[in-house]
């Protein structure tokens, strides 16, 4: 064990009032490993913090389960005026870089992906939508903020590839005209991601403002299923950032998605509109059309939150076969998927107000 194992351990303890963990926060002064111990001191703001108990309670459980046996101690000190400073000054400077990027007056329009529930295709429908505003001249940036299931490496093509770093901030790929960071560039093979909630808003806090993104048009933010750590941080660190919600047609698809349409509504964020992904299947041999999932679901979200249906996405074997091979349907504009995903594209960015069919 080495003290980057015990900063890492530590990185789990987040200040309850500053919603930051203690390590980003500067909070960790002096670490001690040896045989028999895992000590740290934890610096807080005031000696007298009505929260001191819950801080070391959290510090000494994260380092126990690293620990192996040895003893372990948290001391708790108050913060020189030099450090208290320092953590001011680093706050402010994370949170005015994102500001600045994606906060109110940028150029740049954040549109977060949502869905009450996984295996809707919400991936699928956010690499082809960044795909196919890029096609349409716009520069997008997109960030796969589904930690525990990055599914943009294999999507646009980058399974193998690692972002490389310039001056401490990481250089995000491109594909197909898209600039993308996802965990999936830092996991090998099958790896699990095995975090709690601290982390997964620290690594969001980094993607969004350790990343060279330049000034892109748009930034698509490809998030986990439900309404859980990863898209309040989000919402909570771009509060201009629009909402679109990706459904199914059947009923248990559409009652979820409610859910994380209704987020939008007490984050007080803008819901843009709604998605049906498969809504029907257009039969290459008897021309007929099939709504295997039912039908309607979609159009109900939009009437109750009184926000459009943007588009309608059919079922097509092609598209799943892009996803596995790198290629997204939106590339080819002429196919009949690919059509749809471009005129949902036009509809966000008010080229035409017509949804797909």
């Amino acid at each position: 064990m080495i003290e980057d194992d015990v900063r890492q351990a530590l990185t789990a303890v987040q200040d309850p009032e500053l919603k930051r963990d203690i390590v980003d926060l500067g909070m960790v002064r002096d670490i001690l490993v040896d045989d028999e111990r895992v000590g740290v001191t934890i610096v807080l703001t005031t000696g007298g913090c009505p929260l001191r108990n819950r801080i070391r309670a959290d510090a000494e459980q994260a380092l126990a389960a690293i620990a192996g046996g040895r003893r372990v101690e948290v001391k708790l000190e108050t913060m020189t005026s030099e450090e208290r400073d320092a953590m001011t000054q680093r706050l402010a400077s994370k949170d005015q870089l994102v500001a600045s990027l994606f906060g109110p007056g940028s150029a740049t329009r954040t549109i977060a992906v949502a869905s009450g529930k996984g295996g809707v295709g919400k991936s699928t429908v956010t690499a082809n939508l960044a795909v196919a505003l890029a096609q349409q001249g716009h520069a997008v940036a997109l960030i796969d903020a589904d930690i525990y299931g990055p599914t943009m490496p294999l999507m646009l093509g980058l399974a193998n590839s690692r972002p490389e770093a310039h001056d401490g901030k990481l250089v995000p790929l491109t594909a197909h005209g898209v600039q993308v960071v996802s965990m999936g560039f830092f996991l090998d093979g099958d790896e699990p991601v095995i975090w709690r909630g601290p982390l997964l808003s620290r690594a969001i806090e980094q993607f969004l403002g350790d990343v060279l993104w330049g000034s892109p048009d748009f930034l698509l933010v490809d998030l986990p299923p439900g309404t859980g750590d990863i898209a309040l941080t989000v919402t909570q660190m771009i509060p201009e950032a629009e909402i679109v919600i990706v459904t199914t047609p059947q009923e248990a698809a559409s009652r979820t998605a409610i859910k994380a349409a209704k987020m939008a509504e007490m984050t007080r964020h803008t819901l843009t509109g709604v998605i049906e992904n498969m809504a029907y299947f257009d039969c290459p041999h008897c021309g007929t059309r099939h709504y295997i999932f039912g039908r309607g679901g979609a159009f109900e979200i939009a009437r109750l939150m009184q926000t459009r249906l943007l588009g309608r996405i059919p079922l097509d074997e092609g598209t799943r076969q892009g996803g596995d091979a790198g290629r997204p349907a939106a590339l080819d504009a002429d196919s009949p998927v690919g059509r749809v995903f471009h005129d949902i594209a036009r509809a966000l960015t008010g080229e035409t107000t017509e949804t797909g069919d």
